[in-house]
């Protein structure tokens, strides 16, 4: 039988997400960040996204499996920029950073509970974006 996903609001607070994601038995939380407006200089510097990738971990209590992989290619502009991997013992972080319209494309997918609603103007404030759009959704 298939069963639709719960998609969650920004305008739910984390402690509710967290009491609903462990209610639910659910078997991972996703967040899917869209960040505008980001320091160009920011997402332009495989530094600054490694060590991202590494605070992160820590704001969000995650433990890293590995460095994070931090690659920039793309030959068409629309889609150049950087790509980053970051395994961690309950699932994955990943990002791609389009330097054309100096965006960060963010997901946060873990089995263990995290706070959504911090972990992303956690990353919005640290790459400087002006505005975040995000979605939260419980994995079955």
């Amino acid at each position: 039988m298939n069963t639709m996903t719960f998609k969650l609001t920004q305008n739910m607070d984390d402690d509710l997400i967290i009491e609903k994601f462990k209610e639910g038995g659910e078997w991972g939380l996703l967040t899917s960040l869209d960040i505008s407006g980001c320091d160009p200089e920011k997402i332009r510097s495989k530094e600054i996204i490694t060590q991202f990738a590494i605070d992160l971990c820590e704001y969000i209590k995650m433990k890293r499996f590995g460095d994070p992989i931090v690659v920039r290619f793309g030959a068409d502009p629309k889609v150049q920029g950087y790509s980053l991997a970051q395994l961690i013992e309950t699932s994955m972080i990943s990002g791609h950073f389009a330097e054309d319209t100096n965006k960060a494309f963010i997901d946060v997918f873990s089995c263990k509970e995290y706070p959504p609603k911090k972990a992303a103007k956690f990353c919005m404030d640290y790459f400087g974006g002006t505005e975040v759009d995000y979605s939260v959704i419980f994995r079955k």
